[in-house]
């Protein structure tokens, strides 16, 4: 199991450093000049020389990116340039947000999605297999963001029966949570369809082992062979595709919290490509990458640790 982590922490190291390389290239290539930007158009030649050297944007690229590189792996995310604040401090403040969005909608997510793909493959070709099969082909045919739209308008301006916008008062934890459920539910809704017709192709392969005849053939109750035998099988690849997915949820928080007005890490990075603030873009990336790859790791892991084959094979 420790040489298996080493390997797995090793290429997630390898990860990091290949997407910091490629977002400081990237956004040398962005049209607009930073130090016009914070400054504004008045700024003086004066003011733009001091601007220009205490963002190093006077050195080479290759000493700017030594720079950015030894801040990074101390620590030190760099400050924004139009507040001046520690880029770390405001992704603190607002990573909180996102972090309970995702958790919300992927968790509603696999409270239906992997129970509705284990009851559809326990009949195959029943209604219920078939409700699932249009319901999840349906969800995942939906984009995010879209579903944003239609829950915001129905559910809210409509039917009033959830607030619209903002991430509900600081410190009421009812009101923060009344304001997460439109957003949980535009974000998660794609993911029930995702998780049902994986967990059903997997039930359905597993459900013809040997072991399953046997024990119905020892006269197990069905639900204790679907429940207790079959379903921690089966569910393994669905794991992977859950921590998988964590990219595809930072994706649709960033319209969630465009269109619901919330604070977050996806709002954060979208204004700051917008204003070309440099040091809050690499440093969302930064994080966003780093939290992706920790939750693959763990489901890596996880998948390891409840079957030893994955870790011997390697």
């Amino acid at each position: 199991m420790i040489a298996y982590l080493i390997k797995r922490v090793g290429l997630a190291f390898a990860i990091v450093t290949t997407v910091v390389i490629t977002l400081f290239a990237l956004l040398r290539l962005v049209k607009g000049n930073p130090v016009t930007i914070a400054l504004g158009p008045q700024a003086t030649p004066e003011a733009i020389a001091r601007y220009t050297a205490k963002m190093n944007l006077d050195q080479p690229v290759w000493v700017q990116f030594l720079t950015y590189a030894r801040s990074l792996f101390s620590g030190d995310l760099g400050e924004d340039i139009f507040s001046g604040r520690a880029v770390s401090a405001i992704i603190d403040e607002q990573i909180g947000y996102t972090l309970a969005l995702m958790a919300g909608a992927m968790g509603w997510a696999i409270v239906i999605g992997i129970p509705l793909g284990c009851l559809a493959a326990v009949r195959p070709n029943g209604w219920l297999d078939r409700v699932t099969g249009v319901l999840s082909v349906g969800t995942i045919a939906i984009p995010s963001f879209l579903m944003a739209i239609w829950s915001l308008l129905i559910l809210s301006v409509q039917l009033n029966w959830l607030p619209a916008m903002s991430a509900g008062q600081s410190g009421n934890i009812s009101s923060q949570l009344r304001h997460l459920i439109l957003p949980a539910f535009a974000v998660g809704v794609g993911w029930v369809g995702y998780l049902a017709r994986m967990v059903r192709a997997s039930m359905l392969e597993v459900m013809g082992e040997p072991y399953i005849r046997s024990a119905r053939a020892f006269g197990l109750r069905p639900l204790r062979i679907v429940f207790g035998y079959a379903l921690p099988v089966a569910v393994l690849p669905t794991i992977t595709l859950i921590g998988m997915g964590f990219g595809g949820l930072v994706s649709s928080a960033v319209f969630a919290e465009v269109i619901f007005a919330r604070p977050g890490i996806g709002k954060l990075l979208y204004d700051a490509v917008q204003a070309r603030n440099f040091p809050i873009v690499q440093g969302t990336v930064v994080v966003t990458t780093a939290l992706y790859i920790l939750v693959v790791l763990i489901s890596d892991l996880l998948i390891s640790w409840i079957d030893p084959r994955v870790r011997n094979s390697l």
